[in-house]
């Protein structure tokens, strides 16, 4: 498999007061395990900008000018009691939702077969008008609609295996059949959203686990609720949603996945776009708050995409 990484160094430069979670040091966890030799045949590519006009695809111009006004010349200001801009916030998350376009540009080109997106802030929180849990704009989402856009691609499934239900992507897709959003993740949890019984029109696949379950439980998910989702809508691109703070030592919830898992997942994930979509698959880093856990993790990940 040919598998391009995304990414770029204004990642590390979105700051947040210690102690928060969503730090810098995660992205520099992450370069690290992929700087590896075992990941020297992955293509690399640093992000681009995005421009209004793709931001505009997912969020009104309102919030785009809300951020823009948020942003800080200087020290920090918090949107919420967990989401903080600090100078370089915006161009990371604009930069973010470009590289996440990036990759499937050059995944619907033919320039790779899957690709990762090695990038912070995560985005799956972000609701169309505004900002929450750590997330400013949805580059998943944005993602998407480039997909359909620019691409003529039909059909998107967005599979999101962050312990966290993606409130934001839910929203952005509750009423659009074409783009199937599936999430798997702990419930009750942050943000409060993600019960079996929302299903938008027929496009949104919930299958929420209760704190302490582990792999056997999270495998029962997605072969009871999220393979048979993506049988049944056959997509031609699956975007993933790949948030790593469902590992048992991930300190901002309670399941207990292992690197092996996060494997598996991948494998299935990989086997659907085979299927359906010529292997087409585009990953996008959400969340993972432990160090070790989260290289662990997304080193599998990749060696997964990478076909070993």
């Amino acid at each position: 498999m040919t598998t391009l990484l995304i990414h770029h160094p204004i990642f590390a430069q979105h700051l947040v007061p210690f102690g928060h979670p969503e730090r810098p040091e995660r992205i520099v966890a992450v370069e690290t395990v992929l700087a590896e030799a075992r990941f020297d045949a992955l293509i690399r590519r640093q992000a681009t900008m995005t421009d209004a006009e793709t931001i505009l695809t997912c969020h009104p111009l309102a919030h785009l000018d809300a951020m823009r006004t948020a942003s800080p010349s200087e020290g920090m200001v918090r949107l919420d009691a967990d989401t903080i801009m600090s100078p370089k916030t915006l161009e990371a998350a604009l930069i973010a939702v470009g590289g996440a376009c990036d990759a499937v540009d050059a995944v619907l080109t033919g320039v790779a077969d899957n690709a990762f997106c090695a990038m912070r802030p995560p985005g799956h929180h972000a609701e169309p008008t505004h900002a929450m849990g750590f997330c400013f704009f949805n580059q998943a989402a944005i993602a998407s609609r480039l997909a359909q856009s620019k691409h003529g691609i039909g059909r998107v499934a967005i599979v999101d295996f962050d312990v966290h239900h993606g409130n934001g992507t839910q929203a952005i897709f509750w009423d659009d059949p074409s783009v199937l959003y599936a999430s798997t993740h702990q419930m009750p949890l942050y943000p409060g959203t993600g019960a079996a019984s929302e299903t938008g029109a027929g496009n949104i696949v919930n299958a929420p686990l209760p704190p302490g379950a582990g792999g056997e439980e999270f495998r029962e998910a997605f072969e009871d609720r999220i393979l048979p989702a993506l049988d049944r809508f056959a997509p031609e691109l699956v975007i993933v949603s790949a948030g790593f703070d469902a590992h048992e030592r991930d300190p901002l919830a309670s399941l207990e996945l292992i690197e092996a898992d996060f494997a598996w997942a991948t494998a299935v994930l990989m086997e659907r776009a085979d299927r359906f979509a010529g292997g087409r698959l585009v990953s996008v880093l959400e969340g993972g708050y432990d160090l070790k856990a989260l290289a662990g993790s997304v080193a599998v990940h990749v060696e997964t995409l990478m076909g070993r």
